[in-house]
């Protein structure tokens, strides 16, 4: 069974670096957005006003298959993110849920 997940990112204070990496890390956003690697697929993604971190919101058979590819996000690769955070994500309302 497919399960959601919010996942919050906690950027480290570099931010020469993630402006460097950034377009690595939207690269590889993008292509999880079909049916991504490891059946791990990406719904919406976007950083924090304040630019401190950012939610990702993907659908994944299971947690570990989610971790394994955020594993190899350029951002996580790079040191530049200090935390990730992964709930299991009820939604009941939106374009995610049928009827």
């Amino acid at each position: 069974m497919v399960g959601h997940f919010a996942v919050e990112y906690v950027y480290t204070a570099d931010t020469a670096k993630r402006d460097e990496v950034r377009p690595a890390h939207r690269a590889f956003l993008s292509a999880q957005k079909g049916e991504g690697e490891g059946g791990v697929r990406l719904l919406a993604s976007g950083p924090w006003t304040n630019d401190t971190g950012a939610l990702l919101l993907f659908e994944a058979e299971d947690e570990a298959a989610l971790r394994a590819v955020l594993e190899h996000d350029p951002f996580a690769e790079a040191d530049l993110v200090s935390r990730v955070r992964i709930n299991v994500w009820n939604p009941v309302l939106g374009p995610w849920v049928a009827g």
